[in-house]
């Protein structure tokens, strides 16, 4: 006789073993390549516009195509990962951005590394995103929020890498070089997440795959054998006409736009910061080499405060955790401006900053994973990513414009705080908004969205 178990119920009640760790490595490995890749160009800029001569304003596009190319990435990453698989495409996309680095290396004139940047972040947009719903898809709820923000420290360890690497090794091999090691390690990750990365076990469901192909994969997570089990998802049935349309269907349309709101504000932030930073440092004679630590703090901040409130999260309301996050961080932000003549003060306040902005974003893929069903929910992560995205090619743009506009030091950083303002307002809402709305996902975090 055939028996019938609810695949959350049975990830829930196991324990976090190898194969769930297994997942949470891998996916880490992915996203500190997009850290290390976000960090390194801010400080391969400084080289590029020596080596060819160009002007501050020539950076923006640069800055801006690898980002256009990562909200592209993001936006096809998730409908493909819900279509095809969330292994397929990760791998694909990893492939694709270590290829087209090592291009990127070799570029003859600006116009070129734009396009190549633009290719280089379209492969690594569509990954990002896909590593928070597969990991979010082998973790029991009770540690969900704590292991995804554990995975997705890679970001902000990779960021805090790419810095000070980049800043040690580009006197010594030049941008190109940077952007040569940028594209191997890629390359050698994809060859070994052909082996170690699992597909996930909701979307074989959701696909009809074999029940024995399933029955491998839960037993890997569950140390169980199963025979004659059929495995089920107790959410919601899939709406009709695609994923994209459930992101705004009924109760689902304000959480995406409250959602969309945070990221867009909250990567403005991270990427105006880490795009900018450098620069803004060194026109401050502050040596390349010292403004690489001074801005790895902002990423170390992040990596501590992500942990932080990925505890708190699974242990109190989400929503008010991360929105309290944001507010500490705006405070932050404006301490950055008002330390202009301190560097050691101004270290600090760029550390609170990332445990209130970077950790606050990590958090806040933590919970968006949550908040859709299965059929929809890597298409939900990957949009919202891409609405981040769209945030974080304004805040490189913006940066820019600041600078030639002559922004005075404090001025400008109290223009970065407003944002982060937003982001703590649009989270406070979306704790009202949750609180009074019907669950329908299965896996909708009640206990930490409706108790006080």
């Amino acid at each position: 006789m055939t028996q019938e178990c609810d695949l959350q119920a049975l990830i829930d009640k196991a324990p976090v073993g190898r194969m769930q760790w297994q997942v949470i490595i891998c996916c880490f490995l992915v996203v500190m390549l997009d850290g290390f890749d976000t960090a390194a160009i801010g400080f391969i800029a400084p080289d590029i516009l020596s080596r060819w001569q160009l002007n501050v304003s020539d950076l923006a596009p640069l800055f801006g195509a690898g980002l256009v190319g990562l909200t592209a990435g993001a936006l096809l990453g998730g409908p493909l990962a819900d279509r095809f698989g969330r292994k397929r495409v990760i791998e694909l996309c990893v492939v694709l951005f270590g290829v087209f680095s090592l291009l990127s290396a070799f570029s003859p004139d600006l116009q070129s590394l734009v396009i190549l940047r633009f290719l280089t972040g379209l492969g690594l947009g569509g990954a990002m995103p896909n590593t928070i719903t597969m990991t979010s898809e082998y973790l029991p709820a009770r540690r969900r929020s704590t292991l995804v923000t554990l995975m997705f420290c890679g970001f902000t360890l990779g960021s805090a890498m790419g810095g000070i690497v980049s800043a040690q090794l580009v006197p010594l091999i030049g941008w190109s070089g940077i952007l040569i090691l940028g594209g191997v390690l890629p390359i050698v990750l994809f060859c070994v997440l052909l082996f170690a990365l699992p597909e996930s076990p909701r979307w074989q469901i959701r696909h009809q795959e074999s029940q024995e192909i399933i029955a491998r994969t839960v037993s890997a997570i569950t140390r169980v054998r199963y025979s004659n089990t059929h495995f089920c998802l107790n959410e919601v049935a899939a709406v009709e006409k695609g994923t994209i349309r459930q992101l705004f269907a009924g109760r689902q349309l304000p959480i995406t736009l409250m959602l969309w709101t945070v990221f867009f504000m909250s990567l403005l932030i991270i990427y105006l910061l880490s795009s900018w930073m450098p620069t803004l440092l060194s026109h401050r004679d502050v040596e390349l080499q010292q403004a690489s630590w001074v801005t790895a703090a902002f990423q170390i901040g992040g990596t501590l405060g992500a942990l932080l409130l990925g505890m708190l999260m699974d242990k109190s309301n989400p929503c008010r955790v991360l929105a309290m996050s944001y507010a500490l961080g705006a405070v932050c932000i404006v301490m950055i401006g008002l330390s202009e003549n301190d560097l050691w003060l101004m270290a600090l306040a760029i550390f609170g900053t990332g445990i209130g902005i970077s950790g606050s974003q990590v958090g806040l893929n933590a919970l968006t994973a949550t908040l859709y069903p299965t059929q929809s929910r890597a298409t939900g992560v990957s949009w919202s990513s891409a609405v981040g995205r769209s945030g974080a090619i304004v805040g490189s743009l913006s940066g820019g414009i600041m600078v030639m506009g002559h922004f005075s030091f404090n001025a400008l950083f109290f223009v970065i705080a407003i944002p982060a303002a937003i982001s703590a307002v649009m989270l406070t809402l979306l704790m009202f908004v949750l609180r009074h709305s019907v669950s329908k996902s299965d896996d909708l975090p009640r206990k930490g969205i409706t108790n006080e």
